[in-house]
């Protein structure tokens, strides 16, 4: 079996069109959620991370357009392949100025697709690797050996990181500043379709204050951002 290369979302109405396109893209290497209407395609973006979705604009429901505004209004970045039948450059304008990264008009041709589904993806990846920090890594009296899996606390105590500890602060501290989305998180330190509770996360990030705070009610580093994601500063 094929490693899998990226998560996508394709959302088609029309079966037959759906079933090839998932086909075809299944035999590329990448995993492949469906859905076949608006309200479907809502549900699985705010459940899962993915690399790109694939959308068409005419569907059940909830139409295209308003996914797209959706999915933005909540500061998720994920690339978006918009497929429609629609063929006007004024179709074409508001589709992109909607949100959308790339607009291709049915019928297409599919070496085209899987081109343009490609280059999204490997864009996207670049745009979110940030800069490593190596093994080992210190802030205020805290030490972290990401290698061995082990941490120098405030107060001089050891403690033994779990791997998943070990992941969720590493991309944490490599996004300096910046909140990490829950789907992110889910996505790098947990993997495709294996996703805990958010209680989970907070427990880790309960784990950390308690760890690396002198005060864990004031956190200084560690800060859980309500409704979006977590935040690392220093």
């Amino acid at each position: 079996m094929s490693l899998v290369i990226a998560n996508i979302l394709l959302v088609e109405d029309e079966e037959n069109l759906h079933e090839a396109l998932k086909l075809n893209l299944v035999m590329e290497g990448y995993s492949i959620t469906s859905a076949f209407n608006g309200t479907a395609a809502l549900k699985a973006i705010a459940n899962e991370y993915f690399d790109l979705i694939i959308l068409d604009i005419m569907l059940p429901e909830i139409d295209g357009i308003s996914i797209i505004e959706t999915v933005r209004v909540n500061a998720n970045e994920v690339p978006i392949l918009i497929l429609s039948a629609k063929n006007s450059s004024a179709d074409r304008v508001l589709g992109l100025k909607k949100g959308a990264d790339d607009y291709l008009t049915k019928p297409f041709n599919l070496e085209e697709l899987l081109l343009r589904v490609a280059k999204l993806i490997e864009k996207n990846k670049k745009l979110q690797v940030k800069d490593a920090i190596g093994d080992q890594y210190e802030f205020g009296n805290n030490k972290i050996d990401f290698k061995a899996q082990s941490a120098q606390c405030w107060n001089g105590t050891m403690v033994d990181l779990s791997k998943k500890e070990a992941m969720l602060l590493k991309l944490l501290i490599e996004s300096k500043g910046e909140v990490v989305t829950r789907e992110k998180i889910l996505q790098v330190v947990w993997g495709y379709n294996v996703y805990p509770t958010t209680r989970t996360i907070d427990n880790f990030i309960l784990n950390f204050r308690k760890y690396f705070e002198d005060d864990s009610r004031n956190p200084k580093y560690f800060h859980s951002v309500r409704g979006v994601g977590y935040k690392y500063t220093s």
